[in-house]
């Protein structure tokens, strides 16, 4: 299989994680203006994930030669391994539903940055902790790290104080949309930690597994594609905004619409892909780290592309900024902990 032994390009990978994980949403905007509820993107959108997943383990996972190939991989995985990365996938199934219902609600200006904000956090005191917990000693320079984290508290802050500004100006409450992004983010905190668990020790810091990092990735996609049917059709019955959709609704959509949504599942799990692919390199700290600064990519695509705060009353547009601000001197601190 292809692995990054290279810390430099191992944060490259971070870093095209980040921009996948940020702009995914763009294919639910997108669809979304052909009147396209977000459950029905997220059938496409899990497909995409599934296909992605797979043919990355094919690929990338069987070429190369380092480790055992995907299929080598197969014939000596066990359960308990497994279990991990499927519950990876299921646990962040359930958030990503309620981040998706909040950009639905939102946009991705406020989904992201409260939802994916909390996530953030949760999953760098998450990952820390799975270091710890391994007897190992975290490789750089913890005052920074937790100096970044407080500074990302304090955006996500600001970010509820920019909505709460806005819904006013609008006569509308913010406690729906805030309240599904805080879900969300309380949930995807723990996938990255739990996926890591389930691959080998000798690929990634912190893992306890048998797995390889393409194996557990796509172990996670399994977990996705087998919840979906679960959570989507729960949200499908009980919509957060309009009315209720069934599958009839799904088939007729359009090839281009079901293309869009499946686009998104692509963009999203090819950054994971190439996230696990250079995770050795880099701790499981850092590279959750930097993959989940995806908040500042999204308020860069809703605020400059969607115009999500156009018409928003005086002040919300600083508070916006000074957010935006926060979130990238947070990254920084974070990065150079190691």
């Amino acid at each position: 299989m292809v692995l990054v032994d290279n810390y430099f390009l191992a944060i490259l990978c971070c870093v095209y994680c980040c921009l996948c994980w940020g702009s995914w949403a763009n294919t639910q905007k997108m669809v979304a203006l052909k009147n396209w509820s977000f459950e029905l993107f997220y059938w496409d959108l899990t497909v995409g994930l599934f296909v992605t997943a797979l043919v990355g383990a094919l690929t990338l996972g069987s070429l190369g030669e380092e480790g055992r190939t995907f299929f080598e991989d197969i014939a000596a995985m066990d359960w308990g391994s497994i279990k991990y990365a499927l519950l990876g996938g299921i646990v962040w199934n359930f958030g990503n539903i309620f981040l998706t219902a909040a950009i639905a609600v939102a946009g991705m200006s406020i989904g992201f940055p409260i939802g994916g904000g909390l996530a953030w956090i949760g999953g760098i005191i998450f990952n820390y902790l799975l270091i710890s917990l391994a007897g190992e000693v975290y490789p750089g320079n913890q005052a920074l790290l937790w100096i970044g984290v407080v500074i990302i508290v304090a955006a996500i802050y600001i970010c509820g104080k920019a909505y709460g500004k806005m819904s006013a100006s609008k006569a509308s409450t913010p406690k729906k949309g805030i309240l599904l992004a805080i879900i969300a983010g309380l949930s995807i905190m723990f996938f990255y930690g739990l996926v890591v668990k389930s691959i080998d020790p000798q690929y990634i810091t912190g893992g306890t597994g048998t797995l390889t990092p393409y194996m557990g990735v796509f172990c996670f996609a399994v977990g996705v594609l087998i919840s979906t049917p679960v959570f989507n059709t729960f949200a499908m019955n009980h919509p957060v905004q309009g009315h209720k959709v069934t599958m009839k609704d799904y088939l007729k959509g359009d090839v281009r619409t079901h293309l869009i949504g499946m686009l998104g599942g692509f963009i999203w799990m090819s950054g994971m892909v190439v996230s696990f692919m250079g995770s050795g390199a880099a701790n499981p700290a850092i590279s959750y780290a930097l993959s989940n600064a995806s908040p500042v990519v999204a308020m860069v695509w809703g605020f400059f592309v969607w115009k999500e705060f156009k018409g928003a009353p005086k002040g919300t547009v600083p508070l916006i900024a000074t957010m935006f601000v926060m979130f990238v001197i947070g990254l920084v601190f974070i990065t150079l902990s190691n």
